[in-house]
């Protein structure tokens, strides 16, 4: 292992979920790869998101918790550019072998990136 695939595992931290002998590729990949990135990157995705809505959505204030929950989902969703934006703060903190993983199955596991980061951003829909 290189020196940039060491610091990288150590720099994330710990496996977060459990990972086990029945765990599919994709959920050990999710456990102790996405989740500790999204976790590490959270404050970045929050300012992100947060630029966003103030260049794009001036709006995004007045609406109810729910409307505004639904408004990160649809962004999220919607403007590819931004997506492009989130998933590259996630992959850059790839290692090699991660990123080989990545692309055996990239659809899957953007799906799955990007699921958690809704559900992450929706929980702290108050920071915005």
């Amino acid at each position: 292992m290189n020196e940039r695939d060491t610091f990288l595992k150590e720099f994330r931290g710990q496996t977060i979920g459990s990972v086990t002998t029945q765990s599919t590729t994709e959920e050990s990949f999710q456990n102790e790869v996405l989740r500790p990135i999204l976790k590490l990157q959270n404050d970045l995705f929050v300012a992100s998101f947060i630029n966003y809505i103030n260049r794009n959505k001036a709006d995004f204030y007045n609406h109810s918790l729910d409307k505004k929950q639904s408004v990160i989902e649809n962004v999220i969703r919607k403007d590819i550019k931004f997506r492009n934006v989130l998933k590259g703060m996630v992959i850059g903190l790839f290692t090699a072998d991660e990123y080989a993983i990545y692309i055996q199955n990239t659809s899957n596991t953007n799906k799955r990136m990007m699921s958690m980061l809704v559900e992450r951003l929706k929980s702290q829909v108050q920071l915005f």
